[in-house]
């Protein structure tokens, strides 16, 4: 049975490298962390002022998990993601509904409101023949 001896020292320099290999996988370019600061900063400033329409702890708590993601490289703003949201929202309905659903949401032509006021709404004419 052979036997393996490790210093202290091999266990410190082991685990030191083990610390900087996965900083390094997880790390945030200077530019993006810039970037997700000020946001940060923006966002924490609308919460204080009133500007973000809901519950000011909960506005500040959602800017703060942001940054955290942000620094973590989790945050994830892709352009396309709100609209892959909204059509997995189309989903639940079926046929003919569904089809009308994510056509409103890939040609969102004729929309009014805005998030802030509570909702964007959609709307669209289907011709259907008569039977």
């Amino acid at each position: 049975m052979a036997v393996v001896h490790f210093s202290v020292r091999d266990l410190a320099l082991a685990a030191a490298c083990g610390v900087l290999a996965s900083s390094a996988a997880l790390a945030v370019s200077t530019r993006e962390m810039a970037q997700a600061q000020a946001r940060y900063r923006q966002e924490m400033a609308d919460c204080k002022s009133g500007k973000s329409q809901g519950d000011p702890v909960a506005c500040q708590r959602e800017a703060q998990n942001a940054l955290a993601e942000a620094r973590r490289g989790q945050l994830q703003s892709a352009p396309g993601q709100y609209q892959q949201n909204a059509l997995r929202r189309c989903a639940a309905h079926q046929g003919d509904d569904r089809a009308d659903c994510e056509a409103r949401i890939r040609d969102p032509g004729n929309s009014s409101g805005s998030v802030e006021a509570g909702g964007v709404l959609r709307s669209s004419i289907r011709v259907v023949p008569m039977q």
